[in-house]
């Protein structure tokens, strides 16, 4: 096959641009060989689940699955009765980006809070908070947050552990939309547990693809009692791989050992690099009229720049506006994010702005 693309093009766009960790690679033609058994019957699901417990505890159980949006809906859809609802930020990954998937396809009502910053509190989710008993109403059964938010911030293991109370008080569940789980655990320093299954955390989306897989994302139940199904909801909602030890091998490549961590660490190191090497800039006066909008605490920068700059900047390297009303852009690094990569986007954007 002829290569198709320029390997040498960089960007900012997304950590799904990224190609595969050779690592991860590796792993995928070295699980090739022979024989396994089909649908999650195979020596490397089985491995996965001891890893998986490793991290996050005996109870726990692990469904690959394909992508995040699926890891979402069907770990999601098996917390709920049909008439179950879901409290989440407004700036959700399950609200925004999923093409109605968890209404169309799981088949429950989100319930959404704006938030300037990501992050659910107590007090945000008493705003919908309510109902229960009220037929007119879809109830409120499931608190979703994601670690790292949608806005790049991080919730601390005590603030977890404050909202998995205030949820459980209420009889409602806490589900952790975790597609940048790695990178949150790198940044703050802790193990998955800390902040997930020792804060309260009753099911997880475990993502892999952003940090160096080709594919693949898990469902971790981390509490049996908060679940209900999901060996049978994972099928028809098309998210069991009949060739199942592909994905398994490849979270297995990232958490048998610590990849993951180095992946999620050099990404995380690669955004504070980018955003201190442009608050340089703005400092000495060679980069104007940007300014940042949220913490950058993962391997997210969000920044506002000055009319026309962002397409201009697109000439040469690609990321996404985040709120174009008010010149908002997001941008993203990955595991194979360069150092000269971010030094050359920052030169670019100084030319465009000084």
């Amino acid at each position: 096959m002829t290569i198709q693309h320029d390997p040498a093009v960089r960007g900012f766009a997304s950590d799904n641009y990224s190609g595969i960790h050779p690592e991860v690679l590796a792993a995928i033609a070295e699980a090739n060989d022979g024989h396994q058994g089909a649908y999650g019957s195979d020596v490397y699901t089985a491995r996965l689940q001891e890893v998986v417990r490793a991290h996050f505890g005996e109870a726990s159980e692990a469904f690959p699955v394909f992508n995040g949006t699926g890891a979402n809906v069907t770990g999601l859809q098996s917390m709920l009765p049909r008439w179950g609802a879901v409290i989440a930020a407004s700036t959700a990954h399950i609200n925004v980006d999923e093409g109605g998937a968890p209404e169309k396809i799981g088949g429950f009502k989100l319930l959404t809070v704006p938030t300037d910053d990501g992050k659910l509190t107590p007090e945000l989710i008493d705003r919908e908070a309510w109902g229960w008993g009220d037929e007119h109403r879809a109830q409120p059964l499931v608190v979703s947050i994601t670690q790292s938010t949608e806005l790049g911030t991080l919730y601390t293991p005590d603030e977890v552990r404050t909202i998995a109370d205030h949820a459980h008080g209420h009889g409602m569940k806490l589900h952790m939309d975790g597609a940048r789980l790695s990178n949150a655990a790198a940044a703050l320093d802790v193990p998955f547990a800390a902040f997930t299954r020792d804060a309260g955390v009753d099911v997880l989306s475990f993502g892999g693809t952003k940090n160096g897989a080709m594919l693949g994302e898990a469902v971790v139940v981390l509490n049996p009692e908060a679940s209900d199904g999901l060996v049978y909801s994972r099928k028809f909602n098309m998210q069991l791989s009949s060739k199942m030890r592909f994905v398994s091998a490849q979270l297995v490549a990232l958490l048998e050992g610590d990849l993951w961590l180095r992946n999620a660490r050099h990404a995380n190191a690669m955004a504070a690099r980018l955003r201190a090497e442009i608050e340089q800039g703005i400092a000495a006066g060679t980069i104007t009229g940007v300014s940042f909008t949220q913490p950058t605490q993962a391997n997210g920068v969000f920044a506002t720049l000055p009319d026309g700059v962002a397409d201009r900047l697109r000439e040469s390297f690609r990321f996404y506006d985040w709120d174009p009303a008010r010149n908002e852009v997001r941008w993203m690094c990955s595991f194979d994010t360069h150092e000269d990569d971010v030094d050359a986007f920052v030169a670019e954007l100084s030319r465009l702005t000084s």
